[in-house]
């Protein structure tokens, strides 16, 4: 008996094979951080720890500091890793995404949509002034949120994809990117400090030829050439943090009913390190989840905001909202963050 097929039952087979590899490939910058680490890790321990340094003092105090920095490292780069990107929630009730599909007429549909958006904290627009809706995942966008093509989903507060960790990073993660950052260069540091002085005498012969000699010049130059990148890239985030913007931000303003506004989100420099790190210090160092909200909505600046809006946001957060009537009858909101 003969079953024909649709066309689109052979092409199905190619394309989630085609996905099946890109998945795959998609781990190969992750499995090459962690084949150059799981080296650097065995010349470290065995060849000069083990085989070069001399001193039983010295090799202790070298592999405590070492192993301290090594744990915070891989701790922090696998929870950048095996984050899980925070999704969206706003989804249209029932009713209104049946209209949104049968509605041809994209002003009809943005009607639909600024309707369902008027009940959310939403207050980012596209570049035209629409409300900003994603096709593909079916929600409104939460202010900062973004669709990834790699991973083929929306993404709260995404700030970027990053093919190192094979990962969005974004609301849930963010903070463990930047612990990430640091402590990489931190390890970086402590490597080039404390081969440097085996390196010269392996460099001016005054050690013997082994085959530590090959581990420990590569080493330290591995290390040297990651410190100077990562420290770049680190601060850089660090100067976004401070301004309480995300690396897509930076490129391109969000942008409010009233137009652009980069510094829309900015809170000032402590209210902005406390959004990404949390209120309690104790809990910065570690890669633990500490970060503030629930990465749907953001206090802003609410330079663009109608008062009763504002106020009711600003409750939400545990803020204040003071009006201030100026001269010639012109209304001004300053908005105090407390």
């Amino acid at each position: 008996m003969w079953v024909k097929h649709s066309p689109s039952h052979f092409l199905m087979a190619p394309s989630h094979a085609f996905r099946c590899c890109k998945r795959a490939l998609n781990w190969t910058p992750v499995l090459f951080i962690n084949l150059v680490i799981g080296w650097s890790y065995y010349a470290y321990v065995v060849e000069l720890c083990v085989y070069t340094i001399p001193n039983d003092a010295e090799r202790i105090s070298y592999l405590v500091v070492f192993h301290l920095f090594f744990a915070m490292f891989i701790w922090s780069y696998w929870k950048t890793i095996w984050s899980k990107p925070a999704k969206p929630s706003f989804t249209l009730p029932s009713a209104e995404k049946e209209l949104y599909e049968r509605e041809q007429r994209a002003e009809v549909q943005q009607e639909i949509l600024k309707k369902v958006a008027r009940s959310l904290p939403v207050y980012t627009r596209t570049a035209g002034g629409a409300v900003r809706y994603c096709n593909f995942c079916q929600v409104i966008k939460p202010d900062r949120c973004h669709h990834c093509s790699t991973c083929e989903m929306c993404v709260l507060k995404m700030d970027h994809h990053c093919p190192w960790v094979n990962n969005c990073v974004g609301f849930s993660n963010y903070k463990f990117f930047v612990l990430f950052l640091t402590y990489a260069a931190l390890y970086c540091a402590v490597i080039c400090a404390t081969v440097m002085q085996y390196f010269i005498k392996f460099w001016t012969k005054q050690l013997h030829d082994s085959h530590a000699k090959f581990h420990i010049l590569f080493l330290f130059f591995v290390a040297a050439l990651f410190f100077i990148s990562v420290v770049s890239l680190l601060g850089y985030h660090l100067w976004l943090v401070g301004k309480n913007r995300t690396t897509i931000e930076a490129f391109r303003a969000p942008v409010f009913p009233n137009g652009p506004d980069k510094n829309g989100f900015s809170l000032g420099f402590r209210r902005n390190v406390a959004e990404v790190f949390g209120d309690q210090a104790k809990y910065w160092i570690c890669p633990i989840f500490s970060s503030q909200g629930d990465g749907h909505s953001f206090v802003t600046r609410l330079v663009h905001i109608d008062p009763e809006q504002a106020n009711t946001v600003l409750q939400q957060n545990g803020k204040m909202l003071v009006s201030f009537f100026p001269p010639h009858h012109v209304k001004m909101n300053i908005f105090l963050f407390i």
